[in-house]
């Protein structure tokens, strides 16, 4: 679990979902996933047993209907937040720096994989507007001496397995992933105008 919800925070910011209205464990799970935008997300195994102390504490309740469980907070719930105030306002900076660190570590990463391309794009724009699609054109990368098509083919094949592993890994935002897709696009019309 993120260093964020150490120490009883999570049981503090579960009663701040539940004060906005009766959820669902998955819908909780949801809401804290789109809080971290996508980077947290608790299991089940985190949640409902939290759930189930909060309810033998008297903090929550539960409702059955359909064979799910709705939880809503009680009075004794509410009085904690209450008590708590303070606390939640140091969490929600909490989160929201987390949120900032994670975004920044991800913005380096694409800004990085950019640069990269580019560098990439650049070189074999240059080899193309040369003619030079021979053996011993300069190749960048880890294939010396190899045939550039050869070696195009490689990279791509490895950049896009990176790029699916690192979207894979649930570091991106919706706003990142479409910000990715652009930057993808560019690449590919940068591409379709080299062939020009």
């Amino acid at each position: 679990m993120t260093a964020v919800f150490s120490h009883g925070r999570l049981r503090l910011y579960l009663l701040k979902l539940l004060d906005d209205g009766p959820k669902h464990g998955y819908e909780l799970i949801r809401l804290l996933a789109d809080r971290f935008h996508g980077t947290y997300s608790p299991s089940a195994g985190t949640i409902y047993p939290r759930l189930a102390r909060m309810e033998t504490e008297g903090l929550v309740t539960h409702t059955a209907a359909g064979g799910r469980k709705t939880y809503a907070i009680t009075d004794g719930g509410r009085a904690e937040l209450r008590q708590r105030a303070g606390e939640l306002a140091a969490l929600e900076q909490d989160i929201n720096a987390s949120v900032a660190d994670l975004a920044a570590e991800i913005q380096a990463e694409v800004r990085g994989a950019t640069r990269d391309l580019k560098r990439e794009l650049r070189e074999a724009a240059r080899q193309t507007r040369r003619g030079s699609w021979s053996v011993d054109a300069p190749v960048v990368g880890p294939y010396p001496g190899t045939d550039p098509r050869d070696d195009f083919d490689r990279r791509l094949v490895a950049f896009t397995d990176e790029v699916r592993g690192i979207v894979r890994r649930g570091r991106f935002s919706d706003d990142q992933l479409r910000t990715a897709s652009r930057l993808l696009d560019g690449v590919l019309d940068g591409l379709r105008r080299m062939q020009r």
